[in-house]
């Protein structure tokens, strides 16, 4: 091209949304281990047990229906939770995961210039669905690792929209008692949206823990999400739910795809949910070796975030070569993958999900010689 040949001007080009780039992408725990054998993948949460063998025969017979649209509606799976909780199928809305619905909900009920409250070390998709929303996240103080009530009031503004409550939270483990839950609702304003996300709910073994269905049934300002990615063993088929007033769910109706649960998690879903013996087996093993994990790993000088849910948060010394970076890599090289959780502000630990007997003995006779305390 001739030096005086005046240049092409750039062109413009579609832009996102003010917010969109300013999200930090969700990053999953590594699930891989180079050059090792045999893998254990504890960075995930996701059950030992594996799913009901009722519920991978109702995943396979659906290959005989390929060619057909699933309900739309998500019918029968609604039923099949309404039968098992005791709830009114109408006012429950499926998706694919909880995130889907997170999502749905953020845009929803966010527009430019709204906020949204989250805890410090809060679930990550909150502040990405609130960004994507063009709305902007506050981030309320935790006590202990533990959601505070006052602070989630004090970060209220004009401005806030909804509130995101994970209860038990994640990564942490730690959860609010009921009484504080309602404490919380109880101070907000009736326009701001209460969501509880109660993902890992099936674990807790407190009596002062209630999941967020009481406090639906009475309020007009109030959903509880749920998955079954988790005790259900069924994190492959991304499926979820919500429970929550009827204008709520008829706004969550009007935006969600048509179709955004598939036939075959959706017969997955029903038959997991009604196997109450696989759910039980799976949380009796949870029981167990949460307690055990929690006093073990304490015994080698770590400190274990008392935990509700399947897996622990266990927190490293800031010594060289002692560090959660330090323990993460020399886990790894023996095929025990555990959870960075840099992104959630806690850049000196590391998440580890219930494993199997196998995997939870292994990890900790790893951390004993990491730590200098095997013998």
């Amino acid at each position: 091209m001739s030096p005086n040949r005046p240049q092409p001007r750039p062109q413009p080009r579609p832009q996102p949304r003010a917010g969109v780039l300013d999200i930090d992408p969700y990053v999953p725990g590594k699930s891989a281990a180079p050059g090792v054998a045999r893998v254990f993948k504890l960075s995930s949460n996701e059950t030992p047990l594996g799913p009901s063998p009722q519920a991978k025969a109702a995943y396979l017979k659906v290959a005989e229906h390929l060619q057909d649209y699933p309900d739309g509606s998500a019918r029968p799976l609604r039923e099949a939770i309404g039968r098992a909780f005791g709830l009114e199928p109408n006012r429950i809305v499926c998706g694919a995961g909880s995130d889907d619905l997170l999502n749905l909900i953020a845009d929803a009920y966010l527009s430019d210039g709204d906020e949204a409250i989250h805890t410090t070390h809060g679930f990550l998709v909150y502040p990405i669905a609130t960004l994507g929303s063009g709305a902007k996240p506050v981030v309320a103080a935790e006590t202990n690792f533990t959601g505070d009530v006052d602070a989630i009031l004090a970060a209220l503004s004009p401005h806030t929209k909804i509130v995101f409550l994970a209860n038990p939270n994640n990564p942490t483990g730690t959860y609010l008692p009921v009484d504080e839950v309602k404490r919380r609702h109880e101070g907000l304003p009736s326009n701001v949206l209460f969501v509880i996300d109660a993902a890992y709910s099936e674990y807790v073994r407190r009596n002062d823990y209630e999941a967020g269905i009481e406090l639906v049934a009475t309020s007009e300002n109030v959903v509880m999400l749920r998955t079954f990615s988790k005790i259900y063993g069924l994190a492959a088929l991304r499926l979820g739910w919500m429970y929550g007033p009827a204008h709520v769910v008829d706004a969550i109706n009007r935006i969600r795809g048509p179709f955004n649960v598939n036939s075959a998690a959706m017969a997955a879903g029903v038959a997991a949910i009604e196997d109450t013996a696989h759910v039980e087996a799976a949380r009796a093993h949870n029981d167990r070796w949460l307690a055990w994990l929690t006093l073990e790993i304490g015994k080698l000088g770590l400190t274990v975030t008392p935990s509700v849910a399947n897996f622990v948060l266990i927190h490293f010394p800031t010594t060289p070569g002692r560090t959660a970076k330090d323990a993460d890599a020399f886990l790894t090289r023996r095929g025990l993958i555990l959870r960075r959780v840099k992104a959630y502000h806690l850049p000196n630990a590391l998440r580890m999900t219930v494993g199997s007997e196998e995997a939870n003995k292994l990890v900790v006779a790893a951390l004993a010689e990491f730590m200098g305390k095997s013998s």
